[in-house]
C-alpha cells in the first residue's frame, strides 16, 4: 500500500495528515532523508516558506527531495509549499527547490490581517468552484510552457500542475472539501 509523507518541521502539516487519514490514505511525517526515501507521495504545507526552506537544508532534506522530484516523486506544495517548489521567488533568494517553472510574489495580497476566503473555478476544473482560504498568500505571476493552470482566482493561476508537480496558493486543507486532495493523490500521484 502507499505511503503519503507531508513535509513535517513548521506551518500546517497536521491538517494535512489529518485530511489524508480521512481519505483512508497511509501517511507519515517526514522530518528525514530516511522517511523521504519511504514515501511515494509528498506534500509540502504552508507556513513560514524561509523558515522551512532553512530546516529542509539543515536536515539535508533540499538536494534529497530535488533528486526524487527529478525521478518523479510526485508533490503537492501548498501556499509556502508552493513558494518552495518555485524556480522564480521575486525578491528573493531565499532556500527553494526551484523544480517548477512558475514566478511566484510572496505576500501578495498583503499581511495576515488581510487574509481571505474566495471562491476559485476554471474550466480545467469542470467548471466547479473550489472554495480557497487565502492567507498572507502568494501570487503566481508567472507559468512556464510546461505549467497547466488548473484554477484562477480574478485571472491569476492559484492550482497549477507541471509533471508531478502541484502547487496552490491557498489552503485546500482549511476547508472541508477533499476534491484538491484528491486530484493530487489520484491524477498527479496514481495512489
Amino acid at each position: 500500500m502507499s505511503l503519503t509523507g507531508v513535509l513535517s518541521y513548521q506551518g500546517g502539516f497536521e491538517r494535512h495528515l489529518e485530511r489524508l487519514a480521512g481519505l483512508g490514505v497511509r501517511t507519515l511525517p517526514v522530518r528525514s532523508v530516511e522517511a523521504l526515501e519511504r514515501v511515494d507521495a509528498l506534500i509540502i504545507p504552508g507556513g513560514e516558506s524561509t523558515t522551512i526552506g532553512m530546516l529542509m537544508e539543515r536536515f539535508g532534506i533540499m538536494q534529497a527531495l530535488l533528486a526524487r522530484i527529478a525521478t518523479g516523486l510526485p508533490v503537492f506544495g501548498t501556499c509556502a509549499g508552493a513558494i518552495l517548489l518555485a524556480a522564480d521567488i521575486e525578491g528573493s533568494e531565499q532556500p527553494r527547490l526551484g523544480a517548477l517553472d512558475i514566478t511566484v510574489r510572496r505576500n501578495a495580497y498583503g499581511r495576515q490581517i488581510e487574509s481571505f476566503e474566495a471562491d476559485v473555478s476554471d474550466a480545467a476544473w469542470n467548471g466547479a468552484a473550489f472554495h480557497g482560504v487565502f492567507i498572507r498568500a502568494p501570487q503566481i505571476v508567472r507559468v512556464g510552457a510546461g505549467v497547466r493552470t488548473i484554477l484562477r482566482f480574478e485571472s491569476l493561476p492559484v492550482l497549477v500542475r507541471e509533471k508531478n508537480m502541484l502547487a496552490a496558493t491557498f489552503h485546500p486543507e482549511l476547508t472541508g472539501d477533499d476534491r484538491i486532495h484528491r486530484y493530487f493523490l489520484e491524477e498527479v500521484a496514481g495512489i
